[in-house]
């Protein structure tokens, strides 16, 4: 309910209202069933916007220290998370990359949408980077459509740092599904699944336009990290 409020009564129409996104595609999301979403991370509001322009309710793979953060600043994140309709992971890998792929399936397991970055995390300069491959277990798991989304310009709006939007226009682009069902039973493959998320990664970025570099973005964001030390 809290999620319904927020889309149609308080958030929703106060955001189309003051920075007026404009959407191509959005016909191309399955009206029933269950379904990937799959989407660029430019920011932290592209899970604000991309859940305005869907009928049906979005649940995201959120990495769980947004849900155990202390005081005000905790209790209005974890608020936020909650009404985007975001659901805490484990990010730590081994068991807890199993458990995070299970929670996955689990919403798809009962024909909802899923909302996942490939990339894992935001990006550190509006570039593409390479995608991590459990998107392509549970769709080849899950046997459901993917739908790859551009968000464009969000980085403008509320870059990494920055605690305030700037009023700019984004934009959200949503490709056609993809089937990757000629890779039924494989998702023990490991290069099967590489291949999967290469191809979704180029479909994402023909919607984005972005540059794309082929390593992955936690990577660059640890070297900028020991950089500023």
């Amino acid at each position: 309910m809290f999620y319904w409020i927020m889309k149609h009564i308080i958030a929703g129409p106060l955001l189309t209202t003051v920075f007026r996104p404009w959407v191509v595609g959005a016909e191309n999301v399955p009206k029933h069933g269950a379904a990937i979403i799959a989407s660029n991370h430019l920011s932290v509001i592209d899970s604000v916007f991309l859940p305005l322009y869907l009928d049906r309710r979005i649940s995201f793979l959120a990495k769980s220290d947004y849900f155990t953060g202390k005081g005000l600043k905790g209790w209005v994140t974890r608020a936020f998370m909650t009404a985007t309709g975001q659901i805490p992971i484990d990010r730590s890998g081994g068991k807890a990359s199993e458990a995070s792929l299970n929670t996955g399936l689990a919403v798809l397991g009962r024909g909802e949408l899923l909302g996942i970055y490939p990339e894992g995390t935001r990006s550190p300069d509006a570039r593409m980077y390479r995608g991590r491959t459990g998107v392509a277990r549970m769709v080849l798991e899950a046997g459901v459509p993917i739908v790859p989304v551009a968000m464009v310009h969000t980085e403008k709006i509320l870059p990494i740092g920055r605690t305030f939007p700037r009023i700019l226009r984004p934009g959200i682009v949503f490709g056609k599904p993809l089937d990757f069902s000629r890779f039924a039973g494989l998702e023990g493959d490991r290069f099967i699944l590489r291949s999967v998320t290469d191809e979704l990664m180029y479909e994402l970025q023909k919607l984005s336009e972005q540059q794309y570099v082929d390593v992955y973005a936690t990577t660059v964001k640890d070297k900028l990290a020991s950089v500023s030390r």
